[in-house]
């Protein structure tokens, strides 16, 4: 059975990090994120400004709507996308 395994990570303005939550469910579809987001502000998360991550539909409108906090792309992710576009020499 295939899963989603979602894991949220803070950074602080220090720069340190913090494990927010994680939640299993049966897509990244945009109300599992919206549920787990919600969650996350049940549980006294507030000041969200800026989210970075792949570029799910999903999450992306899921923490417009939660957070109203600007998206910002992985890099990481756009640099795999980017490369296997790249021919390897």
């Amino acid at each position: 059975m295939s899963v989603a395994v979602i894991i949220a990570v803070a950074v602080s303005t220090n720069g340190g990090r913090e494990i927010l939550g994680m939640r299993v469910g049966p897509s990244e579809a945009e109300p599992f994120w919206t549920d787990f987001l919600r969650s996350l502000m049940r549980r006294g998360l507030r000041g969200v400004r800026l989210v970075i991550s792949d570029a799910h539909e999903g999450l992306k409108a899921a923490a417009a709507k939660v957070f109203h906090a600007t998206w910002q792309r992985c890099r990481v992710h756009f640099m795999r996308n980017a490369m296997a576009h790249v021919g390897k020499g």
